[in-house]
């Protein structure tokens, strides 16, 4: 059983207090990752379709550094900024995962950090051998 905060260079640093990602024994939880890209600090573009990609990139590296990947993916939690964007970020949300799909929340919101258009966080766990 692990427990303990995930940390990886290859995704955005935490731009508050807080984890990347944090092991509660046999369950994993995500931060809520934007479209940063994290060689450059900035965002990976004005558009809804660079910034989803960004997001799915980071996600699979905090998830990498956790020793998971997609597949062990039980939930995530979908934030928009317009859902407008849903069905953009639905396409290529729908290339990261195969079935069985997660279960999957989406909530339009106010405003996310730093202008993010999408914000995606997820709760894993290792799928049994």
């Amino acid at each position: 059983m692990q427990t303990g905060p995930v940390h990886t260079d290859h995704a955005p640093a935490a731009v508050g207090p807080y984890s990347q990602g944090y092991w509660a024994g046999e369950v994993f939880y995500s931060a809520g990752q934007v479209g940063l890209d994290p060689a450059t600090g900035s965002m990976a573009g004005g558009d809804i379709t660079s910034q989803a990609e960004r997001v799915m990139a980071n996600l699979r590296e905090v998830l990498d550094e956790a020793g998971l990947t997609f597949a062990d993916v039980v939930k995530t939690t979908i934030f928009l900024s317009d859902m407008g964007d849903f069905g953009a970020v639905n396409e290529i949300y729908a290339k990261c995962f195969d079935p069985p799909y997660p279960a999957r929340s989406t909530v339009a919101v106010g405003a996310l950090p730093l202008g993010a258009r999408v914000e995606i966080e997820v709760i894993a766990r290792p799928r049994p051998a």
